[in-house]
């Protein structure tokens, strides 16, 4: 009977785990920016903030990422689309420049892809 209610219990963890970080709505926050121009995102409690950046293609654009998250998921920040990259101080700004050439939506997130954020080309 323990053996069950410990697996139960295992299930429940796990199911609960995948909720929060892949599953669950989140309250989207965005800005926009114009060109050359600087913007702070918090890294803190498992999201980024603002999580939906709005930035005018071809333009160089600054980020500022403020982690306040210790946890190691949160000491990298990967724009793919981009081949851009940065590792993450704790309560350390790190400035990264992204200079999107085209139009779209490019996804940027942590290593693990728990911390996931979208940078909006218009």
């Amino acid at each position: 009977m323990a053996t069950l209610l410990i697996n139960l219990l295992g299930l429940i963890a796990i199911a609960a785990i995948v909720w929060w970080f892949w599953i669950a709505p989140r309250k989207q926050r965005s800005a926009s920016i114009g060109a050359d121009a600087q913007m702070q995102v918090l890294v803190k409690d498992g999201v980024y903030s603002p999580d939906r950046i709005r930035v005018p293609a071809n333009e160089k654009t600054v980020l500022h990422f403020l982690r306040e998250d210790p946890s190691p998921c949160a000491e990298w920040v990967l724009f793919p689309d981009l081949e851009v990259s940065a590792q993450l101080g704790v309560d350390q700004l790190t400035e990264i420049v992204v200079h999107p050439k085209q139009a779209g939506e490019y996804p940027f997130h942590c290593q693990m892809q728990m911390y996931r954020g979208t940078l909006i080309v218009e």
